[in-house]
Order: structure tokens, then sequence, then C-alpha cells
């Protein structure tokens, strides 16, 4: 932000006077600055006013940049944001095209990507730059089976031309992984809808060719790598193109494409796909664009168009004189949490391909952006960054820094515009509103610079801060989903409605579970969610609930997270994505650190952090594996432990702990994820399990080695019998050389890797063979990945 001063001559003040004459004319000065002679000059004021706002706008905008880990400007290659969206792909399955399911709701389980179970997308840009060819987007897809395998044709947004691509991907297990084999279609033009065919037992291609204005036809010579141009088939410029054959003849459906918008539908005949091409009698028809490709169904062909969301046309009527569509239902399942999810805005495309078990499988593109999102954000963006300047340049007048800065070209207008200026500003200095030598005026100035920064500061998050959303992490190019589990009673329904409002819009979050352990429990549909919301009701109030069997739970990750912990859905989701690398392990947000000598001390989050290191993490927020917890937790073996965890009403984590950490031998049992930000909101409402923090550690601290000798039991059961679907726990000795759990986590963790001078962090008893190892999994492990 600047303000442009004429000055004098170089002898004079820098300043012009307030009033006109032969100055102004000489000068031609339209900014008036007034000194107040002596003192700091109000320049000085201005630039520190405008080097504040513009510090701490420059702060802001380092902060979104290298801070926000949905942004991708970390990744050069590929993803970055356009114009035109961020396209992905996505697998339904069904049996019927009128039934279908996303990939997630039939329950697909793939050891290799530890996703249990795949979830949408299945292809992003991510998973074709990843292959060597960097994109923007993945759109437009065409199915296409050949031999055993399920082949993709869609279009990839070139991230070096800024056109499409045709690109190819293939899968062998019906559309759950899929092979990328990069680029096979790049012309000098934009390319785009894909559409595969087969005639006379060979494989065509028909794309939509932006820069041709007409229809070419590919002939596959190496399929699916190899193509070359067979003959342009139409000179027309129709979009979204597709050939079907009916009645002993081929038509073609295409909407006419202008300069600027698309045309209304038109359909076209001939006898075989190269032609000639006559045009429908009733040319052009009112519909929307297709959507894909036509298919038939008991009997019934039909025709997929799209605005927003796809839509289903019956072709009631399809002659060379008449022709008929009427729209039937259809509803292709979308997720309703907004721009979390991938197809959270838009889908404009749908494909079908029958399977030989007479399953239906289809494959769709989904945006969670509408397009023209980037330019939009740009816009709001400079507009409050201007309006942010304006208010920097109102302080500036009031304070009399500025005497006028309205550029006036009549001598008269100009006086009597100022006169009317300094009127409004005497009156506000009068009333004592704007005065700096008043409490009121320095308040209400504050008010207006801080107004003016955070205007400036949501500007440049508008504009580069991306577009709001907090999107998963992939592992090995595929996504999953887990359960949220979290235990409550009555008196926190103010906790828990707002719980489920925010946890159910995070991407990855399949279902929440509520764990009701005492008082009247809520209506389901009391509770505003975006994803299915059931509530257990226990028998009896216990925190033994919390790890209960449910077979129920159809993820096998599942995040046990207190329902007064609020943090930001990408925390989440960078905890799911380690845990995903680390399926073994208990993943959490909240350290702890358990010291000796004996008795063995229970440390906070404060002294982890203060000692760099921890071994153990609060199962209040944390992934675990609910086959292997669960079952684990409820063993006979770990009775003791339950009992002593209903006595004193705490600890259940930390024997869930000490289970997790003798089942991992040689290795950690626990990953801690620092997060971004977590409120306690029960510290608003009041109803907090744990009122006392003090003497809530004060319990736990003396359970701790008992509960070592229940885990203890767990240990030596398994042990002694070598079964084969036992773990070969390990066990140390204590100062007595008697049998000692090896502790949390196999040891102490550090979370920074400098070597700590604390003795009693070294073998506490019932802790040996401790692990020192760089564990910073919030700088280290996620910037890698």
């Amino acid at each position: 932000m600047l303000c442009f001063t004429v000055p004098g001559d170089m002898g004079s003040s820098p300043f012009v006077g307030i009033t006109g004459g032969a100055s102004d004319k000489t000068h031609g000065s339209r900014w008036r600055v007034h000194d107040n002679g002596g003192g700091h000059s109000p320049t000085v004021h201005y630039l520190f006013v405008s080097f504040l706002l513009c510090s701490s706008v420059g702060v802001f905008y380092i902060f979104y940049l290298f801070n926000n880990p949905n942004l991708n400007y970390n990744n050069s290659l590929g993803c970055q944001e356009d114009n035109d969206g961020s396209w992905a792909i996505g697998a339904f399955y069904g049996d019927s095209p009128f039934s279908l399911k996303p990939i997630e709701d039939m329950n697909i389980w793939d050891n290799k990507s530890a996703a249990w179970p795949v979830a949408n997308p299945i292809l992003t840009c991510a998973s074709v730059t990843n292959s060597g060819f960097p994109s923007n987007y993945v759109a437009n897809p065409f199915l296409y089976a050949k031999d055993d395998f399920l082949y993709i044709f869609f279009e990839t947004k070139n991230v070096i031309t800024m056109q499409g691509d045709i690109g190819v991907a293939r899968s062998n297990d019906n559309g759950v992984n899929w092979e990328q084999l990069g680029v096979v279609l790049d012309e000098d033009w934009h390319l785009s809808h894909p559409y595969v065919f087969n005639y006379n037992h060979q494989i065509y291609m028909m794309p939509q060719g932006s820069g041709t204005r007409d229809i070419r036809l590919y002939k596959s010579i190496e399929f699916p790598f190899k193509w070359k141009l067979e003959k342009i088939i139409l000179q027309r410029p129709l979009v979204n193109s597709v050939i079907i054959y009916h009645e002993n003849m081929y038509w073609i459906f295409g909407s006419y494409q202008t300069r600027l918008t698309f045309g209304d539908l038109e359909i076209w005949y001939s006898k075989t796909p190269f032609g000639p091409w006559t045009p429908h009698m009733k040319n052009p028809f009112s519909g929307p664009r297709n959507g894909g490709r036509p298919f038939i169904y008991n009997g019934n062909l039909y025709r997929l168009g799209h605005s927003e969301n796809i839509r289903v046309f019956k072709i009631e009527h399809l002659t060379t004189h008449h022709y008929i569509e009427s729209e039937v239902d259809f509803k292709l399942e979308k997720s309703t949490k907004g721009i979390n999810a991938w197809n959270g805005a838009r889908s404009h495309h749908l494909d079908f391909q029958r399977l030989r078990t007479g399953e239906w499988v289809a494959v769709a593109d989904g945006d969670r952006t509408h397009f023209g999102d980037v330019t939009s954000r740009h816009v709001v963006g400079c507009g409050l960054i201007i309006t942010s300047g304006s208010i920097v340049l109102l302080t500036c007048w009031l304070l009399g820094f500025i005497k006028c800065f309205i550029p006036l070209t009549h001598m008269k207008k100009r006086n009597d515009s100022i006169l009317n200026w300094e009127r409004l500003k005497l009156r506000l200095r009068l009333h004592q509103t704007i005065n700096p030598n008043t409490y009121m005026g320095k308040f209400i100035l504050t008010v207006l610079l801080i107004l003016s920064i955070v205007i400036a500061c949501i500007g440049f998050g508008y504009m580069y801060g991306g577009n709001g959303s907090e999107k998963p992490y992939p592992v090995n190019n595929h996504f999953s989903q887990f359960t949220l589990l979290a235990m409550t009673y009555d008196a926190r329904m103010w906790n828990l409605k707002m719980y489920v409002n925010h946890y159910s819009k995070c991407a990855s979050v399949r279902e929440i579970l509520v764990v009701w352990n005492k008082g009247k429990p809520p209506n389901p549909l009391e509770l505003e969610s975006a994803v299915p919301v059931r509530i257990r009701v226990e028998e009896k109030n216990s925190l033994n609930n919390r790890f209960r069997v449910d077979p129920f739970i159809k993820t096998k990750a599942v995040l046990e997270l207190d329902d007064d912990i609020m943090m930001n859905c990408d925390d989440l989701e960078r905890g799911f994505k380690v845990w995903r690398e680390n399926p073994t392990r208990l993943v959490g947000f909240y350290p702890r650190l358990v010291t000796g000598p004996s008795p063995l001390k229970y440390r906070p989050e404060k002294h982890a952090r203060k000692h760099d290191g921890y071994n153990m993490v609060l199962t209040g927020a944390a992934f675990v594996d609910r086959e292997f917890a669960f079952e684990r937790y409820w063993s006979e073996e770990a009775e003791l432990g339950r009992k002593m965890v209903d006595e004193v009403f705490n600890c259940e984590d930390v024997l869930m702990n000490f289970l997790y950490s003798n089942s991992t031998p040689g290795g950690h049992s626990v990953e801690y994820i620092k997060p971004a930000w977590a409120i306690d909101t029960s510290k608003f409402s009041g109803v907090a399990i744990s009122g006392n923090t003090q003497a809530h550690y004060r319990v736990r601290a003396p359970t701790t080695s008992p509960i070592t000798t229940a885990a203890l039991a767990v240990t030596s059961e398994n042990s002694s019998t070598h079964a084969a679907d036992s773990w070969p726990f390990p066990v140390g000795t204590d100062a007595s050389n008697k049998p000692a759990l090896v502790g949390f986590s196999s040891g102490y963790i550090r979370m920074s890797g400098i070597q700590s001078t604390d003795d009693s962090l070294s073998h506490p008893s019932g802790f040996s063979n401790l692990i020192y190892g760089e564990k910073d999994v919030f700088s280290e492990r996620l910037i890698q990945h």
C-alpha cells in the first residue's frame, strides 16, 4: 500500500501547502500531505502503519505457504490448482446400473495399501503424476474390457502444456487396483472424452478435440498404447460425442459448440461409423450434454446427460424422423461432506461395464469445487486487500497525515471538496470520535488498524490459502476409511452435538459410533451428521466399554476420540495415514511418559516435551486396530486389568498401552502425531470426566505397577503356550531379577532425536532395553510422504 506525494522544489519543504495557488498549478498536485511541524514526520507514521500491515500479511502468507499441508507448492510436478477444477475418478458397483454403490460400501480390503476398506477416489492427479506423467486432474473416464483386464481411458490435464491428453490404466481385479500405463494420445490441441468402442473386431477411439472443430476417429495399432488417425468422420464441432448402434443404424449424439457456449443436442446417423453422416430431421433437440456412454438395460436404451450431476434419459423412440426421450429416476450416491469430499461439488461423467459375474461396475468423475473457483477466490482476495488499503488511507486522513486524496481537475470543485472533507473530519474530532488524544479515539484507530490487518490476511488467505478442503492422504495410491468412536453420557450432549457435526465432515470418517455409558440416550436424528451415526447403549457405566468388541464396525481402523476434543480434520487425516503405514501400533495425539525408578511415575505431556520423549499415548485420541486391540483387551488374561480400571474408574489407556507394548517385540508400539491445534470443550461445558487434573494423575501413577502385573499375565500366558496365533512377547527383568514388562512402546521414544541426560529416563524399573530413535512424525514422516 503506497501513498504518493508531490514535493515542492528541492530547497523547500517536501510537503505541499494546504491552500492552492501557483504551487498547485505549477506542480499539478492532486495529493496533499500535511506537516504538523516538529516531532516525527506524519509520513513516518504512515509508513509505519503500512509496514506493519504489509509485514503482518507477509507473515500470514508465509505461514500458509509452508504450513498448509493441503497446498501443493511442494509438488512442482502436478496436482496444481486449476481453474477447471480438481477432478478425480471413483468406482461404483451394483446389481444394475440403477443400484450403484461406491467401492467403500462393498467392503473390499487391500492389504498391500493398508486400505481396510478401499475407498474412492481410485484415480487422482497424484496417481498419474507419480507414474511419471504430471497431471492437474483426471476426468471423463471410459471403461473397456479386453481379455482378463479392465481398461480405463481418461482425460489428464498436462501441467506443462495446460492441455488435455488421453491417459490409460488397467486393472485385473475388476477395478480395485489400477496400474498406470501413461499417456497414449497427445495432440497439439486439447483432448478429452476418449470414447472407445469396437467395430468389426477393431478398437477405435473417438476423443473430443477442442482445437479442430470436427470429429476424428483413431484406430488402435497396438492396444492400448498406439493409436493413429483413421478418418475425420464429421466436419461439425460437436462435444461429448458418442456413437451407438441401434436398429441397424449408427447414431452420433453430441452437443453443438459455439465459440462461447454449448448448444442443444444434435443427432446424426449413418450405416457405418465412417459415414457419410446425415443430420436428424428434427435437429437440434433440447437436452443436456452427454454424460457418458449410452447403455442398454432390460431391453431399454438409456442416454446419460449432465448438468452439475449425472442424469439418465430413457430413449423412447429413435428413428431418422423422430426422437423422444424422458428422464428417469437416477441417483448416484454423493457425499454430503462438501468440499472435503472428492465429488462434493459436481460430477459430469459416468460409464458402465457389465462383468462376467453379472455385476455392473461403473466409473464416475467428481470434483470438490466448482468451475472458476481459483479465479473467484483471487477476485475476492484482491477486493479484500483493496478494502484493507482503503481503511489504512481513511485512518491516515482522519489523523491528518493526508489532507486530500481525491484527484480533481477544476480548482473550484477541488476547493469545495477539500472544504467538505475538512468539515467532516472536524465534526468527527469535535465529537471526540476520532481524536488520537482521547481514549475513545485511540481505541477506534486501533480497531481500524487491526481490522485492516485482519481483512488483508483474509484476502491473502483467499488468494494463496487453497480452496479450504481438508483432503485425505493416500497410501500406495489407495484411500481408505475409519470409524470414529466416542464414549459419553447424558450430561455431555452439548459436546456430542458439536463433535458429530464437525467430525462427520472429515473425508475418511465412515461412521460415528457413540458409546452411551449413562442416562437416556439421544435419538440419532437429533445429531446433524454427514455420515451414519450409531448409538450403542451400555448396561454398565465403565471405561472398559471404550474397547468392547463390536461386530458391526465395518472398518479395521477405529479412532478412539473423546467427545470433548476438537481438532481440525487434517490432523485426523495425517494420523490415519501414519496408522495405515504402521497398523500394528497405537497412533495418537497426546503423548505421555512413564519413568522410574520404582515406583513408576506417570508424567503428563508437558513433562514428556521437556524431556523430549514419550513412551505411551492416550487412547482418548488414538487410532487402533479394532481386531487386535478389542479382542486383546477383552481376553480372559486381561480380566484383572479391567477390574482395576473399574475400581479406580481410570487407566484404561494405560492397560491398552501395556498390551500393545507386549505385542511389539524389538520395536515401538506407539506413534505420536502433533496436532496443529486442539481444544478441550469440556472446559466450557464443565462436564469433564477428569475435572481435577492433578487428582487424575495421582490416581494413575500408583495403578501403573499393578496394571503391569495384569498385563504381564497376558504375556506369560501366551509366551508359555506358543500357540500358532500368539506372539512371542519379550519379558525383561528388574533390579530384583524378577520378570518385568519391557515397557511402554518397548522403551523411550525420542521426539527430536536429542540424547536425554536424565538418568531416570534411561532405565526405569520394569522398563529394560530402552530404545532411542527419531520419531518426530509431524516434521519428518509426513514431509517425506
